[in-house]
């Protein structure tokens, strides 16, 4: 049964469905294994992000026609012939870049010195550029294996003209068309027999809690995230929307290691999002399904937003855990404190249950906080209440405040059993149907009697109905 079956308000009229045991760990998030992590680095606009879609299988790095458009290190998940790893994508290399694009340089020097296998992509119909000849130099002095990728190989004529490669002196060029899938099978088998079992620096252990950052574009993300991992993890630039693609950091945050992933900051609607902003609205999405505890920035020097409000429900609905981190605090005097309370009261009713802190990611303000709400936060969103302890003070409530009348009946609720966590999801088995508020009060007294402070809570309905005897 889907999660969203369970959280629904729909009516049950089967007997079978009443049964509701072997579903707690079916929702649950796996493990995360220390992976090897193959790099795929290059000068920009060589495919890079094409090549990476083709090797996972499905389209997740951001792609356009124009250079640039990836930024940071991004790693996704690979399996092939059995084996996964972690490819990691990266903005375009140029040894004298400046500005933006120096940060972005920095980004994929630090992948080629920390992956375990590295791919350097050229592109086979311009042949090797000096930018080639300058990262195949700095690869050659490299101690792990690189391979040396021709793409763009769409036809015979083009694979005589990739042959000059050789002289890049990284071996033969493996020819390869990213865009139509030519050659991907065979690289990808020689990937495997470069690449070892196990990173050379693995995290080990059951695995780091996933948390997403997430918020409007600007509201300091990245710089959060580098705050807190102690070095420059991210791309950051005063203009708005610098990262386009989910950025995976493994931080130790007093002995403890976190997966961040730092998102790309949401536009306020999707559908008037273009090209890579698209895409990268859709990402964002994609790293809440994976994490397990969002942490959703908000500037408190500026009014609560219809962008910061959307995101929220983004959460909500994703049955994430969530921290509202205020961010900018060092902005904020005691008149926007004061109205910034009201806003808070106006405008975030849906999400009463999450952990406020307040922090400044520029100053270092109050950051180490953000630890333990998060804990409190997952604790609550792992929580279990014992089938006997539930029903015993669910039979109390009932009896002291009894569901509404539905039809001229009154509705009897028989049993209640919490079906899963991560979120907290509780199944009331009924005579009747349960009305929309009603369901919330019991959500708002569970609150009350377990806490769950931090993670949402839902609450659905199971109805028996009466079925007419065979004759």
């Amino acid at each position: 049964m889907s999660e969203d079956v369970l959280a629904g308000d729909g009516v049950w009229s089967e007997e079978s469905d009443w049964e509701v045991t072997g579903l707690d760990g079916e929702f649950e998030l796996d493990a995360h294994i220390p992976m090897p992590t193959l790099a795929v680095v290059g000068r920009p606009n060589v495919g890079k992000s094409t090549l990476v879609n083709r090797i996972i299988g499905r389209r997740e790095a951001v792609v356009e026609d124009i250079p640039g458009v990836t930024r940071d290190r991004v790693s996704y998940e690979a399996n092939w012939s059995g084996r996964k790893f972690l490819v990691q994508d990266t903005g375009g290399w140029e040894p004298d870049a400046k500005g933006l694009q120096q940060s972005v340089a920095r980004q994929a020097e630090l992948a080629m010195s920390t992956a375990d296998a590295v791919l350097l992509v050229v592109d086979a119909v311009v042949g090797a550029t000096t930018t080639d000849e300058a990262a195949a130099r700095k690869l050659r002095r490299s101690e792990i294996p690189v391979i040396l990728v021709a793409n763009k190989v769409d036809d015979q004529k083009i694979e005589s003209e990739a042959a000059a490669l050789w002289s890049l002196g990284l071996g033969e060029p493996r020819m390869v068309s990213a865009a139509h899938g030519r050659g991907t099978g065979d690289l990808l088998d020689e990937v495997l027999a470069v690449l070892p079992e196990t990173p050379r620096e693995g995290t080990g252990g059951t695995g780091p809690r996933r948390v997403s950052l997430v918020g409007k574009p600007n509201v300091g993300k990245s710089s959060l995230l580098n705050k807190l991992a102690g070095d420059e993890r991210s791309v950051v630039h005063d203009v708005a929307g610098t990262t386009v693609d989910p950025v995976d950091s493994l931080v130790d945050l007093g002995g403890k290691i976190w997966k961040f992933v730092d998102t790309a900051g949401l536009r306020r609607k999707v559908s008037h999002a273009s090209g890579m902003e698209f895409y990268a609205s859709l990402r964002t999405k994609s790293a809440l399904e994976a994490s397990e505890v969002a942490v959703m920035l908000v500037d408190a020097s500026q009014p609560i937003t219809e962008q910061d409000l959307r995101v929220i429900s983004m959460v909500a609905d994703s049955g994430r855990a969530l921290v509202l981190a205020f961010n900018k605090w060092d902005l904020v005097d005691e008149d926007r404190r004061l109205q910034l309370d009201r806003e808070i009261d106006r405008d975030l009713v849906r999400v009463p249950w999450a952990q406020r802190v307040n922090i400044s990611a520029q100053t270092g303000r109050a950051v180490q906080k953000l630890v333990p709400a998060m804990e409190t936060a997952l604790e609550s969103w792992d929580k279990r209440i014992p089938t006997g302890r539930l029903n015993n003070w669910l039979k109390e409530v009932v009896a002291a405040t009894p569901p509404p009348m539905r039809g001229g009946r009154l509705p009897r609720v028989m049993f209640a059993t919490q079906a899963t966590t991560r979120p907290p999801t509780f199944v009331l088995f009924t005579t009747g149907f349960l009305e929309a508020g009603y369901r919330r009060f019991i959500e708002r007294r569970l609150r009350e009697e377990f806490g769950f402070e931090g993670s949402p809570v839902r609450v659905s309905v199971r109805v028996r109905e009466k079925r007419d005897r065979k004759k």
